[in-house]
């Protein structure tokens, strides 16, 4: 079985060289990441529903909100990617466990669930779907709500170290 504190401790060790400060080592990742969730991740998630629900309502609007939705989804899961690599490497960084965490373990999901998700649109929908729209709707939502209990966990860890 894989230690994955000891992989990444090459990795960890060359970023304590740089003789970073340890509030940003241990506030950095939910700093940037608070970024992320709420204003990306909710601009993502209100695009997305406005998209859906102005459909038979205002056509152009529709569109715009669809669109924004499409362009900045894939760059919310890249951030999202790039900010659980980073908060992972912060935990070995401080020698911390990675598994215990149950912010570990929110992230973890909700990575997966938004995978699942740009496969879903990626499908184009199983040919339009309405089902798979509605599904893709949904699971988007569960996503940003456990984001937003992972930012709480997130603190509370932070805190706690």
């Amino acid at each position: 079985m894989v230690n994955w504190s000891e992989a990444l401790e090459p990795i960890a060790a060359w970023f304590r060289s740089l003789g970073i400060p340890q509030p940003i080592v241990q506030w950095g990742h939910p700093l940037m990441m608070a970024i992320v969730i709420f204003v990306l991740g909710s601009y993502v998630a209100w695009a997305g529903w406005q998209g859906k629900l102005l459909e038979g309502k205002d056509k152009d609007a529709a569109i715009k909100n669809r669109s924004n939705h499409r362009l900045l989804a894939p760059w919310l899961f890249l951030f999202l990617a790039g900010g659980y690599t980073g908060g992972v490497l912060s935990l070995v960084m401080q020698h911390k466990p990675l598994f215990e965490s149950p912010h570990f373990w929110t992230g973890s999901l909700v990575l997966g669930l938004l995978l699942v998700n740009g496969l879903i649109s990626l499908s184009g929908f199983g040919g339009d779907k309405k089902a798979l729209r509605a599904v893709h709707a949904y699971l988007g939502t569960v996503a940003i709500a456990i984001l937003f209990v992972h930012a709480v966990l997130g603190f509370n860890l932070g805190i706690s170290l």
